[in-house]
C-alpha cells in the first residue's frame, strides 16, 4: 500500500500509525495501551532547565524537515535497525509539504545536531521519533516542541510507545478507549496546526 498523504491523515485520524519492518513491508499499528505526555504536565529536570538557560543551541522549525527525518532514521547504538526507510521519508515530507508534519530543530554553530518531527491535525500532535548528536539536543527540540503545542492550543500528544527517555517528561500510558476519546476530542479542536511554524 503506497503511503499516500490522504491515507496516511485517515489512518492518523482513527488512531493507527504506520511503521515499517528491515525488508520495507509496512505494518499498521493501534497499541493498547497508547502512551501520551500530558501538555499541562510536561515536566522539565532542573538539569535540563540549566541547559536551556545556557542557550547554547539555535531552535528552528520546519527549515530542514526531510533532513530531520532522514538523522532519525541513521542507525546508532542500540538501535541498530530502522523503520524509518526512503519510502517513510518521501511520503511524510509530502505531508510536511501539505502543512501536516512538522520538524523542531536544535542548531549549534550552524549544525543540525538534534531534532525531533511529527504528524499534525488539528489539535493532534503525533510525536513520531527524535535524534541528538549532541548531549541534550533532542531534548532541547522536545521542550520546544511543547512549548509550541501548548502556544497553539493543541489538545493530544501522542508518542505512541512509552520509553524511559520519555517518562522522564511525564509521559503515561493510557488504555485505546481513553485514547480514541481523547483523539475525537483532539480533532474538534481549532488548534493553529497548519500554519507555518
Amino acid at each position: 500500500m503506497e503511503l499516500t498523504p490522504s491515507i496516511l491523515l485517515s489512518a492518523y485520524c482513527q488512531g493507527c500509525f504506520p511503521m515499517a519492518e528491515a525488508d520495507g513491508t509496512i505494518y499498521w499499528y493501534d497499541p493498547d495501551p497508547r502512551t501520551i505526555i500530558p501538555l499541562d504536565r510536561f515536566h522539565i529536570s532542573r538539569s535540563l532547565k540549566r541547559r536551556l538557560r545556557k542557550g547554547d543551541f539555535a531552535v528552528r522549525y520546519d527549515t530542514v524537515f526531510a533532513q530531520v527525518m532522514a538523522r532519525c532514521a541513521e542507525r546508532a547504538p542500540g538501535r541498530e535497525e530502522t523503520w524509518i526507510s526512503a519510502e517513510f521519508i518521501e511520503a511524510y515530507t509530502r505531508l510536511h509539504e501539505l502543512g501536516f508534519a512538522h520538524s523542531v530543530e536544535t542548531w549549534m554553530d550552524d549544525e543540525l545536531v538534534g531534532g525531533v518531527y511529527g504528524v499534525s491535525i488539528a489539535g493532534l500532535f503525533a510525536g513520531e521519533s527524535m535524534f541528538s548528536r549532541k548531549t541534550d539536543a533532542s531534548k532541547i527540540a522536545l521542550v520546544h516542541l511543547v512549548a509550541r503545542l501548548n502556544e497553539r492550543g493543541y489538545r493530544l500528544f501522542d508518542v505512541q510507545f512509552t520509553t524511559a527517555h520519555l517518562q522522564r517528561f511525564g509521559a503515561v500510558e493510557i488504555p485505546r478507549v481513553e485514547y480514541q476519546r481523547r483523539l475525537a476530542d483532539a480533532l474538534t479542536s481549532d488548534a493553529v496546526s497548519c500554519a507555518p511554524w
